[in-house]
């Protein structure tokens, strides 16, 4: 968030999962370093816990990709845009499509493999069957291992609303197909 970004807050709205009016709407309009104004809608309800995000530039862009690959701990801290209409795909570890309940955010390479990572913790605590918790366990490790630098990753966002990026010289954009 910079100096001039503007927040507008609306609470008191009935939430769309637990139908009380413990909603909260907020949006802000941000410039983002490479990218360009942009503006960050989110939703949360205090009763529930159901939270949604987007994030939408002010600039009409073209449907894109996105390549890069990670070789160490200073990719790490490369920025990451990504729209809800984005799917992100970590090969051999998990893709996340769009749908009702992807969001839209703005972190780093580290933020990505650490959401990955959270995602692999919750649905191996939530799996009956133990071959899943141990295919879990084997992709935190390798996330991890991207992490501590031991191992390389490309990961990549196909955006046919053209609202995410990652920012890098190193980040490979063509046109999505």
């Amino acid at each position: 968030m910079t100096e001039n970004s503007k927040i507008e807050k609306l609470g008191g709205q009935p939430c769309p999962m637990c139908f009380k009016k413990t909603l909260t709407l907020m949006e802000q309009e941000d410039e983002i370093p490479f990218f360009g104004k942009v503006h960050i809608f989110s939703m949360r309800c205090s009763n529930c816990n159901y939270n949604k995000s987007d994030i939408e530039s002010s600039e009409r862009k073209e449907p894109c990709k996105y390549t890069f690959e990670i070789n160490g701990e200073e990719d790490l801290k490369v920025r990451v845009v990504k729209s809800s209409e984005a799917t992100l795909k970590l090969p051999r570890i998990m893709s996340v499509r769009p749908g009702p309940a992807s969001n839209g955010y703005v972190t780093n390479i580290e933020g990505v493999l650490n959401r990955a990572k959270d995602a692999l913790e919750r649905s191996k605590e939530l799996s009956d069957e133990k071959k899943d918790k141990i295919a879990a366990i084997k992709l935190i490790k390798k996330i991890n291992k991207i992490i501590f630098g031991s191992e390389k990753l490309k990961i990549t966002i196909e955006d046919p609303s053209g609202n995410s990026a990652i920012i890098s010289d190193k980040a490979v954009k063509t046109k999505l197909r």
